[in-house]
């Protein structure tokens, strides 16, 4: 099976910063995209930022210029810096990660618990 982790969530101002991690762990032969997604109290499940295996990255524009998504392969992990949070910013984060279990096989999506995210004075 394969397991993520995060961690990192809180309570923060505004204009404040958290960094959220997230590991990868079980059974792993490569991951392809990580991603962080959130939902906030009464609003779907939206997608912030995600990154390649080759390091590319894309972000929703909310957040753009004050989010940034980094991994480490080595460490099968994928983090989320987050800076000049807003309240609007306050929601669950979500941790998602494409796995290959097997050499031969498909990616399979697997999620992480969430993290609480709460941005407020």
């Amino acid at each position: 099976q394969v397991q993520l982790v995060e961690s990192g969530g809180g309570l923060v101002q505004p204009g404040g910063s958290l960094r959220l991690s997230c590991e990868v762990s079980g059974n792993i032969f490569s991951i392809y995209g990580m991603a962080w997604y959130r939902r906030a109290p009464g609003k779907e499940r939206e997608l912030v930022a995600d990154c390649t295996s080759e390091g590319s990255t894309s972000y929703a524009d909310s957040v753009k210029g004050r989010f940034t998504i980094s991994r480490d392969n080595a460490k099968n992990t994928v983090y989320l810096q987050m800076n000049s949070l807003k309240p609007e910013d306050t929601a669950v984060y979500y941790c998602n990660a494409a796995v290959v279990t097997a050499k031969g096989y498909y990616s399979a999506d697997y999620w992480g618990q969430g993290t609480q995210v709460t941005v407020s004075s």
